[in-house]
């Protein structure tokens, strides 16, 4: 280091340095009264001064001449006084000690200024010992600036004896702050700033304590206002949006009716344990290890009550729905107990492309088992409550299709999903629709192996389901869980409230032999009807097209054939003008669904089981995590026939753009949300030409075109699924001015 090469004067004993200017405050203090032993070994003296005098007189000696000096400021004449009375003594002790004034005022003898010259004679020979009595004045003086210093910084000596010798007025001159207090004339004093022109207290210490108490009552009172407020609104958003996972946990009162004691040790820290859930609200937390078809009943209470009606156009539930005459009016709730990436987009944004978290088989893989049943089970107990199937049956709906996963009834070896706690809720969600009178139909949405490849299937990639190695032994296992689940839901308390029961949603049967998914369809029917359910069985049309079906499962009764109408996953269609998509709508789709609907020229009863009012696949993650769209052209694939790699919004229509698109409904203009209206009032009267529809879906966290919810706090669908100003029989506007890019 360079400090190492400087040369140190201090301990150099052959020299005496008079310290420079900048250090004469360091200097004073090592010489104050103040100062520790080693900064008074290294205070600078000429050696002569060393020898002429002890440390312990010259010590005594400083102390004294300081305490003149101060006796001085404070009464000059007692001062006066004390040297006339000790003239003797003092020059004894040394001789420099006189002033002028006492020199004055006692002539001296011709002996003693004999003396005096002589002392001064030999003093000039001596420079050294002048410098060193310099040397002290300075240390005086910076003792006295480094005082001042001290004072004016905060750092006020306690020494009470010193506080007395400063005078009134020396005291009202000392300042101990610093800075834009210190400017606008506020001085520190106990308990808080004063003004010094008033003494009024401006922060007291009775101010700081009533700040502390406000706080703390705002800590305490804002949570249970919010807890209140989301409790009675079932913890859901005004905007129509997906309720915030921030916020109070569930307080799970019903806890304290059971003794924790009661469950026995095989089934603590279990799906079984109501002490480990996340949410007790509307469970039966009393133990029991029964189940009914290997499935747990536990949270189930033992009455039920089937006698209300969604709304005052349908019969109750215990009363007869005549389907084909009556159509189905119907939501989805999708992305719930079966994870969708651009329904619920907060899952997935936190990770990197590069991790390849595109599905709930990679999120729980990458979350890990405690993890993944902490973020899951949060994310069912707060994503859909009570409060929505009351808003659903308000809105006009009869029927609710719920989707659900394989996990919620058993995983297997390798298989990251939690297991069996969206059962619980599945269960719960049933009895809501119970209470407010909704028809459900069971959707398996998610089949082991992967039904068709597409990330709500649980796992994105190759179809592992009648397909590949583990084919087989997936559509067993499949079979296997349509023989726990149609056991179970054969119960009597089942009986009235399930109206149809999926067997598996969207098989791909585009890339799957078709006998063969048609012959585990078959089989899958019979074990339903064999564990005694005779609800409606509902199969998809696997994208064949509706004509395709004709004639199909002739021998299974009571099913019904689900197509899922949408413009923007054809490539061919997106690109349609907005008039074009209504007409396409009101004609295309009503011939198909009309054909499709007999047996003489289709298949039979037929339901639209997902459709929306979107009219762009702009939405985030639509397409897959981290892909683009086919609207604005960048949604390459391996497979040329859906690889889209050029825009596709309607030819000469401007730049293709998703930003407007994914816009919050609220800057919609007028002609835009006129359009949005006729759309979706254009595709309910088209499917209700056959047995009726089920919208995609009721609520999104920020996909409004995918929300029922976001999509009527809008305006932009109708108040009352039966309520519409357009049915297909008006000609269409071409709305000319509106924007075809946005």
């Amino acid at each position: 280091m360079a400090g190492t090469h400087r040369h140190n004067t201090r301990h150099d004993p052959e020299r005496t340095v008079r310290p420079p200017a900048r250090s004469r405050r360091e200097h004073g203090e090592r010489n104050s009264p103040h100062a520790t032993p080693e900064n008074r070994k290294s205070t600078i003296e000429s050696p002569k001064s060393r020898t002429r005098e002890s440390p312990v007189r010259r010590e005594g000696r400083e102390g004294r001449e300081s305490r003149e000096k101060r006796a001085s400021r404070r009464n000059p004449e007692r001062s006066s006084e004390h040297r006339r009375r000790s003239p003797e003594k003092r020059r004894r002790q040394d001789p420099t000690s006189y002033t002028s004034s006492e020199r004055s005022s006692n002539p001296l003898s011709l002996d003693s200024l004999a003396k005096l010259d002589a002392y001064n004679e030999k003093h000039s020979r001596q420079p050294q010992e002048g410098e060193g009595l310099l040397a002290r004045k300075e240390k005086d003086r910076g003792l006295e600036r480094r005082q001042l210093e001290r004072v004016a910084s905060g750092r006020v000596v306690k020494d009470k004896s010193k506080h007395r010798r400063h005078t009134e007025h020396e005291r009202g001159k000392r300042r101990v702050i610093s800075g834009p207090l210190a400017e606008e004339g506020y001085v520190r004093k106990r308990g808080g700033y004063m003004a010094e022109d008033n003494g009024k207290k401006r922060f007291g210490r009775r101010f700081w304590l009533l700040v502390v108490s406000v706080v703390l009552l705002l800590v305490i009172l804002i949570p249970v206002g919010v807890y209140v407020s989301k409790k009675n609104s079932g913890n859901q958003d005004s905007s129509g949006g997906a309720p915030s996972n921030d916020g109070p946990d569930p307080v799970n009162e019903n806890l304290k009716s059971v003794n924790e004691n009661d469950i026995p040790a095989p089934a603590k820290n279990t799906h079984l344990d109501p002490f480990t859930w996340y949410d007790t609200t509307d469970f039966n937390v009393t133990y029991t290890d029964e189940t009914v078809g290997g499935l747990s009943v536990m949270g189930l209470s033992s009455a039920w009550d089937d006698g209300t009606q969604a709304n005052e156009y349908v019969p109750a539930l215990d009363k007869k729905w005549a389907y084909g005459t009556m159509p189905i009016r119907g939501v989805n709730i999708g992305g719930w107990l079966s994870i969708e990436p651009f329904i619920t987009p907060s899952l997935f944004k936190s990770y990197k492309p590069n991790q390849g978290i595109v599905d709930e088989y990679t999120l729980t893989r990458e979350l890990g088992p405690q993890k993944a049943a902490k973020t899951l089970e949060k994310h069912y107990a707060r994503f859909v409550q009570e409060d929505d199937f009351k808003q659903i049956q308000a809105a006009g709906f009869d029927h609710v299709r719920i989707a659900y996963g394989y996990w919620a009834v058993t995983t297997y070896n390798g298989d990251p999903y939690v297991p069996k706690i969206s059962w619980r809720y599945l269960l719960r969600a049933i009895e809501y629709c119970r209470k407010y009178g909704l028809r459900v139909n069971l959707d398996l949405h998610a089949l082991p192996g992967s039904q068709n490849g597409w990330n709500h299937s649980g796992r994105q990639g190759a179809i592992g389901w009648l397909n590949g190695t583990d084919g087989d032994t997936n559509a067993q296992r499949s079979l296997d869980i349509h023989t726990q689940l149609s056991t179970f839901f054969a119960q009597p308390r089942y009986k009235n409230v399930i109206a149809m029961y999926g067997l598996a949603n969207e098989p791909k049967m585009i890339a799957l032999p078709t006998s063969v998914v048609l012959d585990w369809e078959t089989k899958a029917a019979a074990i339903v009807r064999k564990s005694g359910m005779q609800q409606y069985l509902v199969v998809g049309d696997g994208f064949l097209g509706l004509s395709k079906w004709k004639g199909q499962l002739s021998d299974v009764q009571n099913v019904m054939l689900d197509v899922h109408q949408y413009t923007i996953f054809n490539k061919n269609q997106i690109n349609f003008p907005h008039q074009k998509k209504i007409q396409y709508a009101c004609q295309g789709w009503t011939e198909q669904m009309k054909q499709s609907n007999s047996v003489a020229t289709g298949f039979g009863p037929t339901i639209c089981g997902e459709w929306s009012q979107a009219d762009t696949d702009c939405a985030v993650f639509l397409n897959n995590v981290n892909t683009g769209s086919r609207w604005e052209g960048t949604l390459p694939t391996s497979d040329p026939t859906t690889s889209v790699t050029t825009p596709h919004c309607p030819p000469d229509s401007g730049t293709c753009s998703c930003e407007k698109a994914n816009a919050d409904p609220g800057t919609y203009s007028d002609e835009y949300k006129q359009w949005l209206m006729m759309y979706a009032e254009a595709q309910i009267t088209s499917f209700e030409t056959g047995w009726g529809w089920f919208y995609w879906t009721w609520v999104t966290e920020s996909a409004p075109q995918w929300s029922w919810k976001a999509g009527l706090a809008a305006g932009i669908l109708p108040k009352k699924t039966w309520q519409r100003d357009f049915n297909c029989t008006a000609d269409v506007p071409d709305f000319a001015d509106l924007t075809e890019s946005y």
